[in-house]
């Protein structure tokens, strides 16, 4: 091996040992993270949005001996709802710890582990406990049956039944399930099995990604909780419950963000020399009033 590979070798594994830490997060909420409502809020007072309800009377008989009176028959009402989420994160970083860890400490990965165990992880915590809080305060009653194998697709198919008395759009509908319960649906005897036979080989597919068209997303049991406790990222309150499946649409939710800031500064003598790197979000989740239909839980008690 020549010294230029031999260099290489050395740089990757090292490269590799440094980020090899915890698994990497993505947003598991993003469908609802991406709401339709969100193209429909009005800002006021700053920190508060506002968004618009229609409603209309119903059609009568027609009359064909008269002209029937003109009238207003629809009502726009706006529900006003407050900002309370402003997060921030940042860090000195020492040029000299750049080069000293052959690049493992750059400003790029440090960010990226920053994003992936930390920050999103965090946005997932908040946007599942607040849509379970807001959920609960406007009359939202959690199944509370312990999931098993042999009640999990019922327990489905009645949350499927209520959104659909609701009126719930049925395309968009997301099931969301800890790894337990998503092995509780393989073990289900309803569920298909996919046995594939390839080169001679036989593999069985147990992997399900959606169940009557309602598409399926495992999340860590831990990013399923009912209460957070956001003192230094998001860490599960010690009295929270369980959120074992979570059925949403996202036209149930609003998710505003007010304002997203990020800067790095270069080094100067203010920062011993340091690179500076910051950043800031003021943001929130909101269940909608008179969408509280289209989000259904089942939650284990603390």
């Amino acid at each position: 091996m020549n010294e230029f590979n031999r260099q290489a070798l050395e740089y990757a594994i090292q490269y590799q040992a440094a980020l090899e830490q915890e698994y990497p997060y993505v947003l598991h909420f993003w469908n609802l993270r991406n709401a339709p409502a969100n193209s429909t809020y009005r800002w006021t007072h700053g920190n508060t949005i506002r968004i618009p309800t229609v409603a209309t009377s119903g059609r009568v008989d027609s009359d064909r001996d008269i002209i029937t009176d003109a009238r207003r028959n629809y009502n726009v009402t706006w529900r006003s709802y407050e900002l309370n989420f402003e997060r921030i994160w940042k860090s000195l970083i020492d040029p000299i710890d750049i080069d000293e860890t052959n690049m493992a400490a750059t400003i790029r990965n440090i960010t990226q582990t920053f994003n992936e165990s930390q920050k999103f992880p965090e946005m997932d915590a908040y946007l599942v406990s607040k849509c379970y809080a807001d959920w609960l305060a406007l009359g939202g009653v959690a199944n509370t049956q312990a999931v098993t194998a042999a009640n999990v697709l019922s327990i489905f198919q009645q949350f499927v039944e209520e959104m659909d008395e609701g009126r719930v759009p049925p395309t968009g509908r997301v099931l969301y399930v800890t790894p337990r319960v998503s092995r509780l649906l393989r073990e289900a005897d309803a569920i298909d099995r996919t046995i594939e036979l390839r080169n001679r080989a036989t593999r069985i597919t147990t992997m399900i990604t959606d169940i009557d068209s309602v598409r399926l997303e495992m999340v860590p049991s831990n990013l399923m909780r009912t209460l957070y406790n956001f003192t230094n990222g998001a860490r599960p309150a010690a009295n929270a419950g369980q959120i074992n499946m979570f059925l949403g649409h996202n036209s149930a939710v609003a998710t505003p963000v007010k304002y997203e800031f990020v800067n790095i500064s270069e080094p100067t003598a203010i920062t011993d020399g340091k690179f500076v790197y910051f950043e800031r979000s003021y943001e929130d989740v909101f269940v909608l009033q008179h969408k509280v239909d289209g989000l259904k839980f089942n939650v284990t008690a603390s």
